[in-house]
């Protein structure tokens, strides 16, 4: 099930491998909808990371909860699960093949952290800075008589398209630009 009220998308699944490229691409898909392509890489890689962890940690089932939220200028990835053990980073052996989900995240996000979710559960989550939401320049509208230094005094006749484009025509041949 995915939900979205303004800036927020929830998926429910079971952290199976199988589900976890699919939830990777939901959260990339919702970035790109929300304008946050520069963010979707970190974002996608750390529900993966939270989402291995439900996998390989999570007792007594698989099911989870991840969630994206953007207020403000921060988004924030979360995972719920029912799980009452809090995670920790592991300070594991420079050669071992596993083991540093979570410091890859904290290297790579804001802040992370995880809470206790009621008596039988928790929440890991990351923020990630958002960039600027600056509004999408609106095209200029095109100005008539622009082909001419002076101001554009004649009547634009009502017709179609072709007809009014037509009569600019004339009007810019008949009277020259003057060099200023």
């Amino acid at each position: 099930m995915i939900s979205q009220a303004s800036r927020q998308c929830t998926v429910e699944l079971q952290a199976l491998p199988s589900r976890i490229g699919q939830v990777r691409r939901i959260v990339s898909a919702q970035l790109r909808y929300w304008n946050l392509d520069s963010l979707i890489e970190k974002a996608a890689l750390g529900v993966t990371e939270l989402l291995t962890n439900v996998h390989q940690h999570a007792q007594p089932d698989k099911v989870c909860t991840v969630e994206i939220e953007l207020l403000l200028d921060r988004l924030t990835v979360s995972v719920t699960d029912h799980d009452p053990r809090l995670p920790a980073v592991n300070t594991s052996d420079p050669m071992a093949t596993s083991g540093r989900g979570l410091a890859l995240i904290e290297a790579f996000s804001e802040s992370w952290g995880a809470r206790p979710q009621g008596d039988t559960g928790k929440v890991v989550w990351f923020t990630l800075p958002a960039p600027s939401s600056t509004p999408l320049p609106i095209p200029p509208l095109p100005v008539y008589g622009a082909a001419t230094t002076r101001p554009f005094t004649g009547t634009v006749p009502f017709g179609d398209a072709a007809d009014a484009a037509d009569a600019v025509r004339e009007r810019a041949v008949a009277r020259p630009a003057v060099a200023g």
